[in-house]
């Protein structure tokens, strides 16, 4: 992939020149921790003269900044992973390389804290302190820099060693403890402490090698992420948070406090669906299909996909129905279908979905472990596709006190992530919401799904003649009889029925406000008049606001792009999917049609149609709740008369 503009080199010249300070950090040093408490020793051998092995003394109080009483205890990485081993002499490969990608991504990390340094003026500043104590009127300058320098170093150094250890990644996973040992009063004392507590996780965790780099591995993941933690709003990070800088001989680029990954996707155990055995939903199995040929435009040079630079993208989509009508299906068949492109194209990809599982009782885990996910999918430099099952119990609906803490965290990254100020739409990815009971979905993030995908089922005669038949497999001699089978499952001509169906609304709210204004003003033929039924709507529905309104005009410009990209572009790479931008551009541009008002009134009809059906259900939820509530009170007041009379 080429280098964008926006990033700058590292040159190699100034990471080799800090090789041997990073050796020198590997082989030892001594450190006194003093916010961590200690697990395990250092290797005895390799204790500093003259430090004692007994047990220390620290202060028990969390978060007290005291002169600690504990002694000093040496650092030796290397000691530590020699003796893995035991009396094996010589290192193993795995060993030799560990070693070496730490001493790299340390030399990195002190590369970037030095033109960092550079950039600011803390290098001027520490000179000056090196001849004599710095003046008042800079010394709150100079802490701030040492402190934010600490911080980009310790994420640099972080951030270099996950992504170097990639490749090298067992099938086995290892779970750390929290990082405590973070230290920013400057970048070597930042570095001794993330040094000296990965020294005590590769005591506790490894005794062989694959489990030396899971180690390593989930250490550097979750030190990231507690420096981008402390970061957040730590003063002067703006010179890093705000630059890029590319490692041409490792592909490794830097975005501040964001984390690198390599083009990895994923490996995929579920079992994939052809769109033929999705039976029914034929707008949602239209618009799948369509989504998945459309994220495989995206271009990795520019990191940006026609689509999204043309107004015709799906970043987000919400997929509800009945429980048992298909949505899992439907994930199947798309998942499948980006695999199998990405697998021709050579691309990576990477599916992955966001569970209950990662409701977590302790403050702000939950919501880490969604923005996880979103960061996972969101890597430019892969095809993703992320999916939240049952969002109706994994995010809570603010206002609702049945919600947990957990599951409102969840809601509020969710929601920043998909329209919030910092939210860009690449067209590397997309996210699927699915629910059985999308009224109990919170409003703002709901109204956050770009596009509605109805989930409905089988429907006619023909479906249910068609799924018989699927799920009955051939190991039957019952004849089909008079059926031509999985004709009615046809894409285009299912599709076309099902948007004509939409020039007029479905739910009876919606209907009749749409008999009302077409019956003052005529037919809906000119913008004002859509305006004139748009504003009707809204009066019907409170909720009907102007995010509504734009996800309706990016669902026109969808249906703008409402052809079918040719198999061939899939199937052979160099036709389209290897061609520059600018030339992938202008072959859906060719492609596109006009808007019509047909469409602007078939797609007003059907996002109306669906908020109306979840105020519906969700009223009808509300009152029920009341209901019971109400004669619970009942029930609790004749109790309590009854006792008191007694």
């Amino acid at each position: 992939m080429s280098q964008t503009s926006d990033l700058m080199e590292l040159r190699e010249a100034d990471i080799r020149k800090h090789y041997a300070a990073a050796a020198a950090l590997l082989e030892g040093f001594d450190h006194t921790p003093r916010i961590a408490r200690a697990r395990v020793s250092g290797p005895a051998q390799e204790r500093s003269p003259g430090i004692a092995a007994g047990r220390r003394l620290r202060s028990t109080t969390p978060g007290l900044v005291t002169r600690s009483t504990a002694r000093p205890e040496g650092v030796h990485l290397i000691a530590r992973i020699e003796a893995m081993h035991g009396d094996d002499p010589l290192l193993s490969p795995l060993q030799a390389t560990a070693i070496s990608l730490l001493r790299r991504a340390l030399s990195i990390a002190l590369a970037v804290g030095e033109t960092f340094s550079d950039a600011t003026g803390l290098g001027a500043l520490k000179r000056v302190n090196l001849q004599g104590p710095i003046g008042d009127d800079r010394r709150a300058e100079f802490t701030e820099l040492l402190g934010a320098e600490a911080l980009a170093v310790a994420h640099v150094f972080a951030n270099a060693l996950a992504f170097l250890l990639r490749p090298h990644g067992p099938d086995i996973s290892v779970t750390i403890g929290d990082v405590d040992e973070v230290l920013t009063e400057n970048a070597g004392l930042a570095l001794h402490g993330a040094l000296w507590q990965l020294d005590q996780e590769i005591a506790t965790h490894v005794g062989d090698d694959a489990h030396l780099v899971a180690t390593l591995s989930a250490y550097a993941e979750a030190l990231m992420a507690q420096v981008a933690l402390r970061a957040q709003g730590a003063p002067r990070v703006a010179a890093f948070s705000g630059a890029s800088w590319r490692v041409e001989a490792d592909d490794f680029t830097i975005r501040g406090f964001q984390p690198s990954t390599q083009a990895r996707g994923t490996t995929l155990t579920m079992q994939f669906k052809k769109p033929q055995e999705v039976v029914g939903n034929h707008i949602a199995k239209y618009q799948a299909l369509r989504l998945s040929k459309m994220l495989m435009a995206y271009d990795f040079d520019r990191r940006l996909n026609p689509f999204a630079d043309l107004g015709g993208f799906i970043f987000t989509f919400m997929g509800d129905g009945a429980p048992g009508t298909g949505k899992t299906t439907l994930i199947q068949m798309m998942a499948g279908l980006l695999h199998g492109y990405c697998e021709v194209a050579g691309y990576p990809f990477r599916y992955q979905n966001l569970s209950t599982e990662n409701i977590d009782s302790y403050q702000g885990k939950s919501g880490q472990n969604a923005k996880a996910f979103i960061d996972h999918i969101l890597d430019p430099a892969v095809i993703g596709f992320g999916t939240i099952d049952d969002i109706d119990q994994l995010a809570g609906k603010r206002g609702d006190r049945q919600s947990s803490a957990g599951q409102l965290e969840i809601t509020a990254v969710l929601m920043e992530s998909f329209a919030g100020a910092n939210t860009v739409v690449r067209g590397n990815c997309t996210f699927g919401m699915f629910s059985n009971f999308p009224e109990n979905v919170d409003d703002a993030l709901r109204q956050r799904a770009g596009a509605r995908f109805l989930v409905d089922g089988p429907q006619t005669r023909e479906d249910y003649i068609d799924i018989l038949a699927l799920l009955l497999g051939k190991r039957h001699k019952i004849p089909l009889g008079d059926h031509d089978l999985f004709a009615a499952q046809e894409v285009k001509r299912a599709v076309a029925a099902s948007f004509e169906s939409h020039a007029r609304p479905h739910e009876a709210g919606l209907i009749e406000v749409f008999e009302r204004v077409q019956g003052s003003v005529g037919d809906l033929d000119t913008l004002a008049k859509l305006g004139t039924y748009l504003k009707a709507i809204q009066m019907a529905d409170a909720r009907f606001t102007g995010r509504a309104i734009k996800n309706i005009t990016d669902a026109v410009k969808v249906r703008a792009m409402d052809f079918e990209l040719p198999d061939d572009w899939m199937e052979r790479p160099d036709v389209f999917l290897f061609q520059p931008y600018e030339v992938k551009l202008g072959m859906i541009s060719e492609l596109r049609r006009p808007i019509t008002v047909g469409m602007v009134i078939q797609e007003i009809n059907r996002y109306a149609d669906s908020e109306f059906r979840y105020a519906d259900k969700s009223d009808e939820a509300a009152v029920e709740a009341m209901v019971r509530e109400y004669e619970r009170t009942e029930a609790a007041k004749k109790r309590y008369l009854e006792g008191k009379n007694g």
